[in-house]
């Protein structure tokens, strides 16, 4: 398998991501078909490649039974009720065009997102009253990521 090529599932989608370039702190990716330059917070120095070293596997345990395990949580905020507003492509968000409370029209932006060096309103599919705000501006966010709701 390629070192630079990785295959990722968020939320149930699944993402083919080859690391094309890094220069300073901007990558170019390629994701399911489609190439992106990605601005990381920090620039990459320096790609290392780990050693793997010679590990005994385990012994076998007595047999048990398996704990309990949590469902994991979609989201880390509480979404409010309401229609979801999703990021339609993976970008950061460079501007949030609404407040928790407002009144909107379909069709109003409501988040201004930067992808691929380019600014995309992203407008509300309804009409209604902004019931939360799951980014802020800076956020980095994948496609498919919840940005606010709408009641």
């Amino acid at each position: 398998m390629d070192n630079n090529k990785y295959h990722y599932s968020v939320e149930g989608v699944n993402y083919d991501v080859v690391i094309e370039e890094i220069e300073g702190n901007i990558a170019r990716v390629n994701v399911n078909g489609k190439s992106f330059s990605v601005l990381m917070k920090e620039p990459v120095r320096e790609m290392h490649r780990q050693k793997v070293a010679h590990i005994e596997p385990p012994k076998p345990a007595a047999a048990s039974k398996p704990e309990p395990v949590e469902p994991v949580k979609k989201e880390t905020v509480a979404a409010g009720s309401g229609n979801k507003v999703y990021a339609p492509l993976p970008g950061t968000i460079t501007e949030i065009k609404v407040n928790v409370g407002d009144t909107i029209k379909a069709g109003d932006t409501v988040v201004v997102l930067e992808a691929m060096k380019m600014q995309n309103n992203i407008e509300a599919d309804y009409s209604g009253k902004i019931t939360s705000i799951l980014v802020k501006q800076g956020d980095t966010v994948l496609e498919g990521s919840t940005l606010l709701t709408i009641e």
